[in-house]
């Protein structure tokens, strides 16, 4: 697939970036050597290649799902300007 000086233009206007004339061809020849990229990637026979979640074989190392700070909830509504029933209060912003 290659793309056109048109073809260039009209994608930068549909998202909205300013592109001169002069930046056109270097944008264009770019996107056309990602084209190329992208084909030849896809040319590749995957066939027999099983999906990986991840491209190396690594285990996650798990630690025990145990609490390790202790509950500072009244230490931190002592220092709110105002609570109410144990939530925050905060001045009304959208009306």
């Amino acid at each position: 697939m290659s793309l056109t000086q048109q073809d260039v233009a009209r994608i930068a206007k549909l998202a909205r970036i300013a592109v001169t004339e002069q930046e056109i061809d270097a944008i264009g020849q770019q996107l056309n050597d990602i084209f190329g990229l992208i084909e030849k990637m896809q040319a590749v026979n995957t066939d027999n290649v099983e999906p990986m979640a991840h491209p190396q074989d690594v285990a996650l190392r798990l630690r025990a799902d145990a609490v390790t700070e202790q509950d500072r909830r009244d230490a931190f509504m002592a220092l709110a300007p105002q609570t109410e029933a144990g939530l925050f209060l905060v001045p009304k912003v959208i009306e």
